[in-house]
Protein backbone atom coordinates (compact mmCIF):
# COMPACT_ATOMS: atom_id res chain seq x y z
CA UNK A 1 0.00 0.00 0.00
CA UNK A 2 1.10 3.54 -1.09
CA UNK A 3 1.17 6.66 0.99
CA UNK A 4 -1.71 8.60 0.56
CA UNK A 5 -3.89 10.79 2.02
CA UNK A 6 -7.55 12.51 1.20
CA UNK A 7 -9.14 15.81 2.34
CA UNK A 8 -12.90 15.20 3.45
CA UNK A 9 -13.66 18.91 4.84
CA UNK A 10 -13.80 20.17 0.96
CA UNK A 11 -15.20 19.55 -2.12
CA UNK A 12 -14.22 20.92 -5.32
CA UNK A 13 -15.37 23.51 -7.15
CA UNK A 14 -16.47 24.66 -3.21
CA UNK A 15 -17.26 28.30 -2.70
CA UNK A 16 -15.75 29.76 0.76
CA UNK A 17 -16.02 32.94 2.39
CA UNK A 18 -12.76 35.63 2.02
CA UNK A 19 -11.82 36.97 5.59
CA UNK A 20 -12.38 33.38 7.16
CA UNK A 21 -10.24 30.19 7.23
CA UNK A 22 -10.90 27.20 5.25
CA UNK A 23 -10.78 24.30 7.29
CA UNK A 24 -8.49 21.55 5.27
CA UNK A 25 -9.50 18.13 7.49
CA UNK A 26 -8.71 14.63 5.81
CA UNK A 27 -6.93 11.34 6.90
CA UNK A 28 -3.42 9.95 5.63
CA UNK A 29 -2.56 6.59 5.49
CA UNK A 30 0.43 4.02 4.34
CA UNK A 31 1.46 0.68 4.11
CA UNK A 32 2.55 0.12 8.01
CA UNK A 33 5.40 2.53 8.53
CA UNK A 34 3.03 5.43 10.04
CA UNK A 35 2.10 9.03 8.58
CA UNK A 36 5.55 11.00 9.73
CA UNK A 37 3.61 14.32 8.00
CA UNK A 38 0.64 15.58 6.18
CA UNK A 39 1.42 19.10 3.72
CA UNK A 40 -0.72 21.51 2.59
CA UNK A 41 -0.29 23.85 -0.41
CA UNK A 42 -3.04 26.53 -1.94
CA UNK A 43 -1.13 27.49 -4.46
CA UNK A 44 -0.96 24.11 -6.67
CA UNK A 45 2.04 22.95 -4.84
CA UNK A 46 4.34 25.99 -5.03
CA UNK A 47 4.30 26.01 -1.07
CA UNK A 48 3.71 23.63 1.21
CA UNK A 49 2.91 24.02 5.34
CA UNK A 50 2.96 21.77 7.64
CA UNK A 51 -0.44 20.38 9.07
CA UNK A 52 -1.11 18.73 12.30
CA UNK A 53 -1.58 15.46 12.79
CA UNK A 54 -4.15 13.59 14.75
CA UNK A 55 -3.54 10.61 17.45
CA UNK A 56 -1.63 7.83 16.34
CA UNK A 57 -3.10 4.36 16.28
CA UNK A 58 -0.85 2.70 15.19
CA UNK A 59 0.71 0.93 12.11
CA UNK A 60 -2.17 0.30 8.98
CA UNK A 61 -4.67 2.86 10.95
CA UNK A 62 -6.15 6.12 8.95
CA UNK A 63 -4.01 9.54 10.59
CA UNK A 64 -6.38 12.49 10.37
CA UNK A 65 -4.69 16.20 10.06
CA UNK A 66 -6.11 19.25 10.14
CA UNK A 67 -4.81 22.86 8.59
CA UNK A 68 -6.67 26.35 9.24
CA UNK A 69 -6.35 27.95 5.48
CA UNK A 70 -6.22 31.12 5.66
CA UNK A 71 -8.81 32.91 2.55
CA UNK A 72 -7.32 36.70 2.23
CA UNK A 73 -7.92 37.67 -1.22
CA UNK A 74 -10.90 36.93 -3.63
CA UNK A 75 -9.86 34.41 -6.66
CA UNK A 76 -9.58 30.92 -6.85
CA UNK A 77 -7.39 28.61 -5.52
CA UNK A 78 -6.06 24.87 -5.73
CA UNK A 79 -6.05 23.33 -2.23
CA UNK A 80 -3.77 20.12 -2.26
CA UNK A 81 -2.34 17.77 0.97
CA UNK A 82 0.58 15.73 0.75
CA UNK A 83 1.48 12.56 3.10
CA UNK A 84 4.78 11.68 4.42
CA UNK A 85 5.53 7.97 5.65
CA UNK A 86 7.89 7.34 8.88
CA UNK A 87 10.17 5.09 6.14
CA UNK A 88 10.28 9.01 3.76
CA UNK A 89 8.08 7.81 1.29
CA UNK A 90 5.87 10.69 -0.11
CA UNK A 91 2.80 10.96 -1.98
CA UNK A 92 3.87 11.45 -5.95
CA UNK A 93 2.40 14.75 -8.16
CA UNK A 94 2.12 12.44 -11.35
CA UNK A 95 0.57 8.76 -11.53
CA UNK A 96 2.87 5.63 -11.67
CA UNK A 97 0.96 3.44 -14.11
CA UNK A 98 0.76 -0.44 -13.36
CA UNK A 99 -1.74 -2.43 -14.64
CA UNK A 100 -3.24 -3.40 -11.09
CA UNK A 101 -3.51 0.04 -10.18
CA UNK A 102 -1.85 -0.34 -6.89
CA UNK A 103 0.02 3.07 -7.32
CA UNK A 104 -2.27 5.34 -7.53
CA UNK A 105 -1.69 7.91 -4.62
CA UNK A 106 -1.85 10.96 -6.63
CA UNK A 107 -2.03 14.70 -4.65
CA UNK A 108 -5.56 15.10 -4.64
CA UNK A 109 -6.08 18.46 -6.58
CA UNK A 110 -9.71 20.67 -5.07
CA UNK A 111 -10.70 23.43 -7.03
CA UNK A 112 -11.34 26.21 -4.56
CA UNK A 113 -13.09 29.50 -4.87
CA UNK A 114 -13.00 32.69 -2.31
CA UNK A 115 -16.07 34.55 -2.78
Amino acid sequence: MMVNSLVTSLRSGQQVPRGKTIPVRGVAWDGGSGIDAVDVSADFGGSWQRARLGKDLGRYSFREFAFDLPARERGALVVMARATGKSGETQVNRLIFNPAGYHHNVIQRLYVEVV
